[in-house]
């Protein structure tokens, strides 16, 4: 699954040259152009990282990120912004910001920044009692290694990686071996058994974890 950004940029041929370049690299990037839209955006949508610039139409960046924080939005979150005053600069980070990007600066330079937020943010994911690293697939709970049977495994990882995202259920099944909707469903009634995940049954879409 590739990683979700939201890009708020009103200037359309900046924003399309960022969402072109982030995209090749494989990220999945949702472009919208003012404040109200990116809200709208998260209210839908989990995403793993927010660029957005701040002067922008119907509700600054700045007002943005503040209303996402007080709603318990932790998510990553870049700016990228022609204001090089001190007080943006420090107001930006003192609402949660992870890092500011002064305009105008080299397209390559965001998508260094972006990799790096995403890379660390994926070396390890907690989860309640869980930590998990998916590159080596270590497993603990509760500060103990945690092991998992192959197909078990498998539905981990992708659900962990995707929280809050609905799960088609036919991308679930690929990790049976023998691939069956009943199989699934005890399949993953063991999981939440052995881990404690809190996964939903969507009837007719799939499952998510909350």
């Amino acid at each position: 699954m590739s990683k979700k950004i939201l890009l708020l940029e009103d200037d359309i041929l900046l924003a399309q040259t960022l969402q072109e370049l982030l995209e090749l690299e494989g990220y999945n990037v949702t472009l919208v152009t003012s404040g109200n839209s990116a809200i709208d955006e998260t209210y839908e949508n989990s995403f793993d990282l927010y660029v957005f610039d701040i002067n922008v139409p119907d509700i600054s960046g700045l007002e943005l990120l503040k209303c996402l924080r007080d709603a318990d939005d932790k998510t990553q979150t870049i700016f990228i912004s022609a204001l090089v005053d001190l007080e943006s600069i420090s107001k930006a980070f003192e609402i949660g910001a992870q890092d500011y990007i002064k305009k105008p600066f080299f397209p390559q330079e965001l998508l260094i920044r972006v990799n790096a937020k995403l890379a660390s943010k994926s070396s390890k994911i907690t989860y309640n009692s869980l930590e998990y690293i998916p590159q080596s697939k270590l497993l603990k709970k509760d500060g103990h290694v945690l092991a998992l049977g192959k197909t078990q495994e498998k539905l981990f990882d992708i659900f962990i990686q995707n929280i809050g995202q609905v799960l088609d259920k036919d991308i679930l099944m690929e990790c049976l071996e023998k691939q069956s909707p009943t199989g699934l469903r005890v399949a993953i009634t063991k999981l939440k058994q052995t881990t404690g995940l809190d996964i939903k049954n969507l009837r007719g879409i799939g499952y998510i974890l909350e």
